[in-house]
């Protein structure tokens, strides 16, 4: 009898069984297997329709597969799973779990190439988007390299905000970029959007804008190790940007990743873009209303200025909290 698994293309394969793993699915026990194009993935069970949200491209079904030589887990060393994220060669956990110190030091058995394990002790605050964090163990810093997609990103985790896990997410976007678009991301932060579309989509131009400074310092040495030359960074509020007549109409694609706030800015996405152009728009919205708020908010930013939209995509991109899940929704501005 077979057991069930994700089948998904090689190319997602990686941000997959990342996705999996965060939501405690992936069957460890067993050997993930592959044909000539595919790679087939076991799982504990089945996602529900939210997880499924947090996957790219995957067919369900059963398949054999073979048993793990069992390696020592992270389960097996602390007697639980953590939670915890890896950027670069730093591990992520909550400072205020009591197992801490237990958790650090089996991050840096258990992840030869992590050396740094630090504790956040505040939640993502503040205009600049920026957390807090102690040393849990390793050596003590907060910058790092994180590799994705073929991209390398410096970034300082003490004086701008990045997280792995929408790496798939930022992939996926990909799909929509032509070669001769120019895309504006609102909220660019260090460039995890701006970087891997500029290097694997070769859009025209891609404006990238973020005001904390640091971000932006980062941004510009991303740029430069990233060897694009299609980037405009922009140091500012993307509210004040979008009034300058420079950006006015220009932006085939809008990409307002701010999830808490990006409502704020909807009246700058519209001027921002084209007639036909697409915004795409982050929020974490209540199950109980998963789109059609949102959705309403971007129609009336349209509608202030005579403006129409077309709901092309609304996805969960992932759950945040309970009873709360991050969303992504895709419209066309007319």
């Amino acid at each position: 009898m077979g057991i069930n698994c994700v089948k998904v293309p090689k190319r997602y394969g990686e941000p997959n069984r990342r996705a999996l793993i965060e939501m405690e699915l992936l069957d460890s026990s067993k050997k993930i297997t592959s044909d000539a194009d595919h790679l087939f993935i076991p799982i504990v069970r089945e996602p529900n329709d939210a997880e499924k949200g947090n996957l790219v491209d995957v067919e369900f079904l059963e398949h054999e597969f073979e048993e793990h030589e069992k390696a020592p887990t992270l389960e097996d060393l602390l007697g639980f799973m953590p939670h915890y994220e890896v950027i670069g060669d730093i591990a992520l956990i909550e400072a205020d779990d009591p197992d801490a110190d237990r958790i650090g030091e089996a991050l840096l058995k258990f992840h030869p190439h992590v050396n740094t394990v630090l504790g956040a002790t505040s939640p993502v605050v503040g205009e600049f988007r920026v957390r807090e964090f102690v040393l849990v163990a390793g050596v003590n810093k907060t910058e790092t390299i994180h590799k994705e997609y073929g991209c390398r990103y410096i970034v300082d985790l003490a004086k701008a905000y990045f997280t792995p896990r929408l790496s798939t997410e930022r992939e996926r976007i990909l799909s929509w970029i032509k070669p001769d678009d120019v895309v504006v991301d609102m909220f660019a932060g260090v460039g995890p959007y701006s970087i891997l579309i500029a290097k694997k989509a070769s859009p025209k131009k891609v404006v990238a804008i973020d005001k904390n400074p640091a971000a932006v310092e980062f941004l510009r040495r991303n740029v430069v190790l990233n060897s694009v030359d299609n980037v405009e960074v922009v140091e500012g509020d993307a509210n004040v940007e979008a009034e300058a007549q420079r950006f006015a109409g220009i932006a085939d694609h809008v990409i307002m990743n701010l999830p808490h706030n990006a409502y704020d800015f909807l009246d700058s996405a519209v001027k921002l873009i084209k007639t036909g152009g697409m915004i795409h728009y982050y929020g974490i919205t209540h199950e109980d209303n998963l789109f059609d708020g949102s959705i309403g908010l971007i129609e009336a930013a349209a509608k202030r200025v005579g403006r129409q939209i077309e709901v092309m995509g609304k996805r969960t991109v992932r759950s945040y909290a309970p009873h709360q899940y991050n969303v992504c929704i895709e419209v066309r501005v007319a």
